[in-house]
């Protein structure tokens, strides 16, 4: 007998989704019969922009009208105020919300800026809260939450005071309101990978990454499909009975 993964009906929030981990993610909710609602920061480029549109007509192709774009930069509270208005407005609601969106600033602690500390914290750990805030307000009873956590939170990494405490606060987040939003019969979890081969790794020199291969067991760095297939299972009916849980998702590497 074979197992399928069916999200026909329900309609996901990627924030971040314009490349990396986030495309993948939505991509992958995409295929598993999601309608989604890609988030981008449209940091005044362009960049980010054209990349989710590109993504959302991809999308499309294959279900027309399944895919759609919004901009707001997370750690802009007003601004994710107004991104859930619009979602409330066009859909009425949502039932999967994936923080994904995140930057690095890396520096050692007496190097690091305030600045470069802030900035981490505010679109890492606080953009989870107001995305978590304003979002659970509509999403619809029996739906999940899966946030980007990281290995970092555990293996406290050289240079990233700023990075590690955001991702180890996220994980107490979640768990927190895996409590607080259990009698709707909202699952709250986390996946927390290692090293990803994506583009924010492309900060990380070959010789580096080198070097963590030999630590890691599986001797390979986790690939964006890797971390979006955990989150299709802890946002589907197989994951049932999960929440306040973080998967770790690093290949047997512990830092």
């Amino acid at each position: 007998m074979s197992v399928s993964i069916d999200l026909s009906g329900k309609t996901a929030l990627v924030t971040g989704a314009s490349q990396g981990i986030g495309a993948e993610i939505a991509a992958t909710l995409h295929r598993a019969g999601a309608n989604v609602i890609l988030n981008h920061p449209d940091m005044g480029d362009g960049k980010t922009r054209t990349d989710a549109e590109a993504l959302a007509a991809r999308l499309n192709q294959s279900r027309p009208g399944s895919a759609h774009v919004v901009a707001a930069d997370v750690s802009d509270i007003e601004a994710v105020r107004a991104m859930m208005n619009s979602i409330r407005e066009g859909f009425g609601g949502f039932d999967i919300l994936i923080n994904n969106a995140g930057v690095l600033r890396d520096r050692s602690l007496a190097k690091m800026t305030p600045d470069e500390w802030r900035s981490v914290i505010e679109v890492n750990l606080s953009g989870v809260f107001f995305c978590c805030k304003y979002g659970l307000e509509l999403m619809r009873d029996g739906g999940c939450v899966v946030s980007i956590g990281s290995l970092a939170a555990e293996a406290g990494f050289f240079g990233q005071a700023n990075y590690a405490a955001a991702k180890a606060g996220v994980q107490a987040m979640m768990r927190v309101l895996s409590r607080e939003y259990g009698k709707r019969h909202i699952r709250v979890n986390v996946v927390s990978p290692g090293v990803v081969d994506s583009p924010m790794a492309e900060l990380i020199s070959e010789s580096v990454k080198a070097e963590m291969m030999k630590v890691i067991p599986l001797r390979r760095l986790a690939q964006p499909r890797d971390v979006a297939d955990a989150v299709l299972f802890l946002c589907s009916p197989l994951a049932s009975y999960i929440t306040g849980h973080t998967l770790e998702l690093n290949g047997g590497w512990r830092g």
